[in-house]
């Protein structure tokens, strides 16, 4: 017989009741619509993701566009001088090419440097152009675009000779690197000379080739040859105090020799001569106190009186007889060790040079030379 308690226990589950089918529809309503609510939330994160992606892709080089700094394009067109002086900053170039016309704007200018860095721009006039763009401007400053002149000084110049040469090349007229000389005898700073020069440039300025700005004036030529020889000298431990005599004897050095290992042989001559004490004897000094370049000399100009006749008179000359190059300045810093106490090119076309240590070495020397003279007509 059966237990109806133990069927409605372990039997069939009674049906549910209204309650319970009611209560069982609305929670099976919630979890559908938060499953939906998640879906929209990702979609909407999607969307909002691909917009950025595309604003960023497609609005950017806008942006960049409107906030870059205003500037030109293209390589310009009509040329126009501009100055950059000494110790201007890129602003004080920015505004200068601005209102030359050159670039658009200062700002065009400082993103060209920080863009492009490299060299400071120099003090100069320079060619450019009208209406170019920033870093094309940046790069002719750096480059091309400066104004300059090429002048080559040569070893052994005298300073009227040096004149010349920079007249020429500059279309300065002589007289103004004159009147510059002039006006250093009374104020030898004003070419950067040192007091002991006594403002006499001759000596001081530097064998070599320089670029000149087209408006550098000629006191300010001369300066820059100043300051190199003033550069050579400081490198080889040469103070003011010294500079003098060194640049006399260098200048000695350069017109009495051709060969750089014949240079120091001949600072030894001039320095064993000095130390016994007897005359230098040279022909050089005597022909550059006459003002008259050649290989021998008279009787009467070795008689001239003037400062640099070293037949005449005792020790160095009054200054330097030129200007020596790099070669013969080393030579007087530091002479070869040796006795001899003469001489001779025994062969002046090809600058062989004898040394000696007695006179008779020395004449048998100029023997030589006397015949090389005589073979060679009108060269001595």
């Amino acid at each position: 017989m059966t237990d109806p308690l133990h069927e409605s226990i372990f039997g069939e589950p009674e049906p549910p009741t209204r309650r319970q089918r009611r209560e069982s529809r609305r929670g099976g309503h919630r979890s559908r619509r938060k499953g939906h609510g998640v879906l929209t939330w990702i979609a909407v994160m999607m969307v909002l993701a691909l917009a950025g992606w595309f604003a960023v892709a497609n609005f950017k080089p806008l942006y960049d566009s409107l906030s870059a700094p205003k500037d030109f394009e293209g390589e310009g067109g009509e040329s126009v001088s501009i100055v950059v002086n000494p110790g201007d900053s890129g602003t004080q170039i920015a505004k200068t090419l601005v209102d030359a016309g050159v670039i658009k704007t200062p700002a065009a200018f400082t993103a060209a440097l920080e863009a492009n860095p490299g060299d400071e721009v120099q003090p100069g006039t320079y060619t450019l152009r009208k209406e170019m763009k920033a870093s094309t401007a940046l790069s002719m400053l750096r480059g091309t675009g400066r104004e300059v002149v090429k002048v080559t000084i040569r070893e052994g110049l005298w300073k009227s000779d040096v004149y010349a040469a920079l007249s020429k090349a500059t279309g300065i007229p002589k007289g103004e690197y004159e009147a510059a000389e002039k006006a250093a005898a009374s104020d030898p700073g004003s070419l950067g000379l040192p007091a002991s020069s006594k403002g006499n440039p001759e000596g001081w300025l530097f064998p070599a080739t320089y670029s000149f700005d087209k408006k550098s004036s000629a006191a300010n030529q001369l300066k820059e040859l100043i300051g190199k020889t003033k550069e050579e000298l400081t490198g080889l431990g040469v103070n003011d105090d010294q500079s003098e005599r060194i640049l006399t004897i260098a200048s000695i050095i350069e017109a009495e020799s051709r060969f750089d290992p014949d240079r120091p042989k001949v600072a030894r001559v001039i320095l064993n001569r000095l130390a016994k004490p007897m005359p230098l004897q040279m022909d050089s000094t005597v022909s550059y106190g006459v003002q008259r370049r050649s290989i021998t000399t008279t009787d009467q100009e070795r008689a001239a009186k003037n400062g640099y006749n070293t037949y005449a008179n005792p020790g160095l000359p009054a200054g330097p007889i030129g200007n020596p190059g790099t070669a013969s300045v080393k030579a007087a810093v530091s002479p070869a060790s040796g006795p001899w106490l003469y001489f001779v090119a025994v062969n002046p076309e090809t600058g062989e040079t004898n040394f000696a240590t007695t006179m008779e070495e020395h004449n048998r020397n100029v023997l030589l030379f006397q015949k090389w003279c005589q073979s060679h007509p009108g060269k001595c």
